[in-house]
């Protein structure tokens, strides 16, 4: 699907791969990464290219909301949160990952919940 329009571009540069650094052009992020042990790494203090997807997933999860929210005249609260678990294995041919969201809508009662989730998506 294009974009009708680019409204945002970020943009990070990788040195080193698993084991290096990776920053915006903006400066707003700088962080070591580290291989985790599961993956055959020494795990370490940096993040990982699966925690910066779970982060940035949930977050941009949760704008998809507000916006589809915004449009269906329902206010989603501050206080929404989602915890996006992020996990990667081979598939057939390679690797892939897989996503699970856990979201809290305060003051939501389900069904309406469902309804905005699935709007979102």
């Amino acid at each position: 699907m294009a974009l009708d329009k680019v409204l945002y571009t970020a943009t990070a540069t990788a040195t080193g791969g698993r084991t290096g650094t990776a920053a915006s052009s903006d400066g707003a992020l700088s962080v070591n990464l580290s291989t985790p042990r599961e993956l055959g790494g020494a795990g370490g203090a940096g993040t990982n290219p699966e925690q910066l997807f779970a982060a940035g997933y949930s977050a941009c999860f949760i704008g998809a909301m507000k916006a589809v929210g915004a449009g269906m005249k329902i206010k989603v609260p501050d206080d929404v949160s989602i915890t996006s678990t992020v996990g990667i294995g081979p598939i057939t041919g390679g690797f892939g990952i897989q996503v699970a969201m856990a979201i809290t809508l305060p003051g939501f009662e389900r069904a309406a919940a469902e309804q905005l989730v699935a709007a979102a998506h």
